[in-house]
């Protein structure tokens, strides 16, 4: 690894943990109606300012001890593992996809990840603020990177929005069938218009290929907790972390994937 390229991977590991700090308040506060810029963070039971030293991604954390320095309570360890996976993620985009304009797209794919999950997460929520502001972004990404603004032509750029709207389908028909079978609710309408920018990054193939991983994870990990009696059968389990989990494996290993299994089965 050359001066240059670690000089990258620091630059992309700093913004990553910064953005994500600012990220757990996007999660967090957007879901309550709060303002992402005021009041300053603070800490919810006692009121105690975050300033200084306090205020920096994963060290801050750590430079408090994990507690409030007002009251002592105990702070989630959630806010830096969000902050640190943000910036190990944005490294991991630029060993998979380079140094190029996708980059640009996987950074914002990222970071949409991030939020909606803190949010699902806490909440059980994804603001459809959050959505509309990603889909503009991605779709005017896929515009000028995958469109003919730059003489790749305009067949790549409705790959995108065909899967974007499949997309959209596949998880309102799973809700509808859900929904029908269960007698309840299977899926939150936030799931389903979130699989609408999956799509505009993914593209149709992968775009399936994610639905899969993700409702494989999202069986594997409900059945071990179920099993574990960490929650029980009946009660709703957020799935915005499962989505983002097979997006992020499809996104960046599922062409390898898929053809390693497709290139198997002929061999067989």
């Amino acid at each position: 690894m050359d001066a240059v390229e670690i000089i990258k991977v620091i630059y992309l590991f700093v913004v990553g943990i910064c953005l994500g700090s600012f990220f757990n308040v996007v999660g967090l506060r957007i879901s309550k109606g709060e303002s992402i810029v005021h009041p300053p963070s603070s800490c919810p039971r006692c009121g105690h300012r975050i300033k200084g030293a306090e205020l920096m991604p994963v060290l801050g954390y750590l430079f408090i001890g994990g507690k409030c320095r007002g009251c002592k309570t105990q702070i989630s360890i959630k806010y830096p593992i969000f902050e640190l996976l943000t910036g190990l993620l944005f490294i991991v985009g630029y060993y998979i996809i380079g140094w190029n304009l996708e980059l640009i797209v996987a950074l914002t794919f990222i970071s949409l990840l991030i939020i909606i999950s803190i949010s699902d997460l806490e909440y059980m929520l994804i603001e459809d603020k959050v959505l509309i502001f990603f889909a503009s972004v991605i779709l005017i990404e896929r515009l000028f990177i995958n469109s003919g603004f730059n003489g790749l032509g305009l067949g790549t750029f409705f790959n995108y929005l065909i899967a974007g709207v499949l997309g959209f389908g596949i998880l309102y028909l799973i809700a509808i069938i859900g929904k029908k079978a269960y007698k309840k609710d299977a899926m939150g309408g936030g799931d389903i218009k979130l699989y609408g920018i999956i799509g505009l990054v993914l593209g149709i193939r992968l775009t399936l290929f994610s639905v899969f991983l993700a409702s494989l994870v999202g069986a594997l990990t409900g059945g071990i907790l179920i099993a574990l009696n960490v929650v029980k059968r009946d009660q709703p389990i957020p799935f915005a972390p499962f989505i983002a989990i097979g997006s992020l494996i499809a996104y960046f290993y599922g062409d390898a994937i898929l053809d390693w299994y497709y290139n198997l089965f002929i061999q067989m």
